[in-house]
């Protein structure tokens, strides 16, 4: 793997083959589309390489997340039905049983929208929407929500999203109950402190200070199971730049980017794709990076026309 479209490195055979054009408009098309969410870039660096429009870039990048929000996330995005191996994978792994996951919030950076651009300003001091994920032990994502304003505190963010329906009618697990020490226990998720406490999800102890042993061991176990929904963020955003930086993309196009790229992640991962978060959004693309950038579309290329 040497990007996140498959494409395999640079040293190997693959790539000596000489450059084709695309075979269908529909390939460039997708590939204009990938480059973007990968990449980050301005629409006019997208357009210079591909050698189309502003428009015709910001085009073929609405039509291919719409569709993907249509056709791929609720098909790739899903609570599997092996719920009894996802429990175990994590009772083997971290010592909680009957867990099958944790959620947390992230913050996708954009532009300041023109209308209510004061909601949209989060804590951190930018202009955000907010993607609530929930993922399983090994860091997939089943569950996504996305689109409402930064300023929105994450507990009200579960309220709003269909995870929290489902859940509050007894909907979202099956009932598959154990008796652990005396107490009956289903199907739960994992929370931080932002959370409120639920049948279903279960968070720390508040830290007062005079937590009994049994309180300290169970908030060490869920903090330590919990990094893995938070490794999944830094590895989401690590694949697709496009969360990762303030681009040029409207705020009504953003969350059906961030779902696309939510569907489109898959397990896979390159450590490579591992960047350092700033502290806040930076701007465009240096051209340093997108000159350095061409091979990478070049491999694109040639990956499409295998």
């Amino acid at each position: 793997m040497g990007g996140p479209w498959g494409a395999v490195p640079a040293h190997q055979h693959a790539w000596a083959r000489p450059l084709r054009p695309l075979k269908s408009p529909l390939m460039k098309r997708v590939a204009i589309a990938l480059w973007k969410l990968a990449t980050g870039s301005e629409y006019r660096s997208v357009g210079h390489l591909f050698g189309v429009s502003i428009t015709t870039v910001w085009r073929f990048v609405s039509e291919f997340v719409t569709a993907a929000e249509t056709l791929l996330v609720p098909e790739l995005i899903y609570l599997p039905g092996k719920i009894l191996e996802m429990a175990s994978y994590i009772e083997n792994r971290w010592g909680l049983p009957q867990c099958i996951g944790a959620i947390d919030g992230s913050h996708i950076p954009i532009l300041a929208p023109q209308n209510y651009h004061c909601d949209f300003f989060n804590r951190k001091g930018w202009h955000s929407i907010i993607l609530q994920g929930v993922v399983d032990g090994k860091g997939i994502f089943w569950n996504v929500f996305a689109g409402l304003p930064g300023s929105l505190h994450d507990a009200r963010v579960l309220r709003l999203s269909t995870l929290w329906e489902l859940a509050s009618h007894g909907n979202l697990f099956p009932s598959h109950i154990r008796d652990i020490d005396g107490a009956n226990v289903g199907y739960y998720i994992l929370g931080d402190s932002a959370y409120p406490l639920q049948n279903w999800l279960l968070k720390p102890f508040p830290d007062t200070g005079r937590l009994t042993i049994e309180q300290q061991t169970y908030n060490k176990k869920i903090s330590r199971t919990r990094v893995v929904v938070e490794n999944s963020f830094g590895r989401l955003k690590g694949r697709w730049r496009c969360l990762l930086k303030r681009n040029d993309c409207d705020v009504n196009l953003v969350k059906p980017m961030v779902l696309t790229c939510c569907a489109l992640h898959g397990e896979e991962y390159d450590g490579e794709w591992d960047v350092a978060t700033a502290a806040e959004p930076a701007g465009p693309v240096s051209q340093s990076v997108e000159e350095e950038g061409r091979d990478v579309r070049e491999a694109l290329v040639r990956y499409l026309n295998r």
